[in-house]
């Protein structure tokens, strides 16, 4: 939909309406002036609901991606609009979560609609003493573990782009793709005794 051009919407302001009484009655003045008020009709409209716009939530599809630019937060029109609106809506939020287990897993969800579960701690380091000698890295890595939640199937590719861009950078990624939830660790250590 484009908001250049709407046909037949009214104007809130007609210019007729606002001339002095001399060319009130006049036919050429009150037709020159409905052709502005089409023109500018669009333009009042948009202006009078501009709160709407800056609300992802209430926002016309097509300014969500622009939105989403504004905010930092990723866009894909393929996905579904509810879906899209909620990434846009949450992405300051997921900012001052980067970089954190529930960050990488609410990012996930949100910008693919995939769940995930993450692991390990990326062998961060630290030394106590100030200006003290770095200790040795410590070779664990993360594991991100990605099933399908509200999408039929998981594509890989925007899956490791997307990890890539959220993982630290100290820390190494490592990524599997699931076709379901992982079981439980006590459900499995459970049967594992039943067995």
């Amino acid at each position: 939909m484009s908001r250049a051009a709407v046909p037949g919407l009214p104007s809130r302001y007609p210019i007729g309406e606002q001339l002095p009484a001399l060319y009130a009655e006049d036919d050429f003045a009150q037709r020159f002036t409905a052709g502005l008020d089409t023109v500018l009709a669009p333009v009042f409209a948009t202006l009078d609901n501009l709160a709407g716009y800056f609300d992802p939530r209430l926002a016309p599809p097509d300014f969500l991606s622009w939105l989403a630019a504004w905010v930092g937060g990723a866009d894909d029109p393929r996905r579904p609009l509810e879906l899209r609106r909620e990434a846009v809506a949450r992405a300051v939020e997921l900012h001052r979560l980067r970089g954190t287990r529930r960050g990488l897993v609410e990012a996930l969800r949100l910008v693919l609609g995939v769940a995930a579960d993450v692991s390990g701690d990326g062998g961060a380091v630290w030394s106590a003493t100030p200006g003290g000698a770095t200790p040795p890295p410590v070779g664990e890595s993360v594991l991100v573990r990605v099933w399908p939640e509200r999408t039929a199937d998981v594509d890989a590719d925007r899956v490791h782009a997307l990890v890539r861009t959220l993982c630290p950078v100290h820390t190494r990624c490592r990524v599997e793709i699931l076709p379901g939830p992982p079981a439980d660790e006590e459900e499995v250590e459970e049967s594992d005794r039943r067995a």
